[in-house]
């Protein structure tokens, strides 16, 4: 297996107290009846989704929901731009995120570790609602592109708005 699924896999095992350091014994203990039990996919993604992903609090998974709609990565002063117009917080859930091992922050941008996690998160906005999720983004930086004279904001404004499609501006 690949060094990422093994790590993944430690983790999980050391935070249900499956694998753990006893300092009396100085070595690793685990509980190999109860490791046993664990079912374990081949796939990395599919073992983080299972077992992390679907854990996360409801405001990291909103905030990956956000993060998803942008793609596989997305800018964080951009992100920080949006979380201060949808009033939503966003920076401090891909934190955490980050730290449950679900996104990475490197040179200057949020991105999904896997593309499948990418496609969980994405796929968690409910169908009808991710085209207004994507107008409702576009609108929001375009206003402040706009304000800004800041013409990389505003293409990703207009992609979002793109995306929304002629389904964001229906009325029903």
């Amino acid at each position: 297996g690949s060094p990422f699924f093994i790590k993944q896999l430690m983790l999980e095992l050391y935070k249900r107290r499956l694998l753990y350091p006893s300092l009396t014994d100085r070595r690793w203990v685990w509980e190999s009846d109860n490791i046993r039990d664990i079912e374990i996919t081949d796939s990395v993604a599919t073992f983080i989704m299972k077992n992390s992903f679907h854990s996360l609090p409801s405001e990291v998974l909103s905030a990956l929901c956000v993060l998803s709609c942008f793609g596989a990565s997305a800018n964080i002063s951009m992100i920080e731009t949006l979380e201060v117009e949808i009033q939503t917080p966003l920076i401090v859930p891909l934190d955490t995120a980050v730290a449950e091992s679900i996104v990475d922050k490197r040179e200057g941008s949020f991105y999904f570790i896997h593309d499948k996690l990418h496609e969980a998160a994405y796929g968690a906005i409910r169908s009808e609602q991710r085209c207004l999720q994507h107008f409702r983004y576009g609108l929001a930086l375009g206003n402040v592109a706009v304000r800004e004279k800041d013409d990389v904001l505003l293409i990703t404004a207009v992609s979002q708005i793109n995306h929304g499609g002629p389904q964001a501006v229906i009325d029903s």
